[in-house]
């Protein structure tokens, strides 16, 4: 069965359609564009799958999904195993940029780089893959997170330079630009799964899992004040503003992620103060 998914959640609706006893589509809320966090309930115990991923319920039903960078127009969201439900995505436009006449060597990391580069990338793959079920914390990011540094903002989600005609990789979150020092906190609840001083391309480094898939990636700090297994919450100190790893000057470069789907830290929060 297929049916297209409303884009407008009412809380009364959302609360009758949990007593039913039959697969419905369930009524989402959140940014349904790409980078968005989408969030709703379904019968407590019915499956959820999305982006070829088995979605984690909680108790009560409720779960969140994550869109990535390139998202379609439209997406399907099976619940129950067969009810398919086609979420409607908005187009979104990135910023992109050319450079010509960049040296390779600043592009393309030394060859003797290369096995460091891997084995860095499978502790953040483990650290990101997994699952925590803290209910609290997921809860506490449904209502809100907060900046975990405030400032000028200098890079955006999405967007992406092309460095001698060659794409770079797009760029996965928002960048803070502060003073080396600047306090870093907690913008959500969460258990550290990574705290590592010199990563080669994200120097000092900290991923903050917020449950059930979602987690937060703080990347070039300075110092580090939390240690793997830490619970924090909403305001804790995780560290300091850097330059560390491949920064061009201080920032911290905050990113998210819903499993494998890199989505916008500024979708989550209120204007930068």
């Amino acid at each position: 069965m297929r049916a297209r998914l409303p884009i407008f959640m009412s809380i009364v609706f959302a609360s009758a359609f949990v007593r039913s006893e039959e697969a419905v589509c369930p009524l989402l809320e959140g940014e349904f564009k790409p980078g968005g966090l989408l969030w709703g309930e379904v019968i407590p115990g019915t499956s959820v799958r999305f982006a070829n991923i088995d979605v984690p319920v909680l108790p009560d039903g409720s779960f969140v999904i994550g869109l990535g960078r390139n998202a379609p127009t439209e997406m399907d969201l099976t619940v129950g195993g067969s009810l398919i439900c086609t979420l409607d995505i908005a187009d979104r436009e990135y910023r992109i940029s050319r450079v010509e006449g960049v040296p390779q060597r600043t592009v393309t990391p030394p060859p003797e780089q290369l096995e460091r580069i891997r084995h860095e990338r499978e502790k953040v793959r483990a650290a990101k893959s997994q699952r925590i079920e803290n209910e609290a914390f997921l809860q506490a990011v449904k209502v809100g997170l907060s900046w975990p540094a405030t400032g000028r903002i200098s890079g955006v989600y999405g967007s992406q330079r092309f460095y001698n005609g060659n794409p770079g990789n797009p760029h996965y979150g928002v960048d803070i630009a502060q003073p080396t020092g600047t306090p870093v906190y907690s913008p959500g609840p969460g258990l550290v799964t990574l705290a590592e001083p010199d990563l080669f391309y994200s120097g000092g480094t900290v991923i903050l899992d917020h449950g059930y898939g979602l987690s937060s990636s703080f990347l070039h700090m300075s110092r580090i004040d939390v240690v793997v297994g830490d619970v924090l919450e909403v305001g804790d100190l995780i560290g300091a503003i850097g330059a560390t790893g491949r920064a061009t000057g201080p920032h911290l470069d905050w990113r998210m992620s819903w499993f494998n789907q890199r989505v916008d830290p500024q979708l989550l929060v209120p204007p930068m103060p």
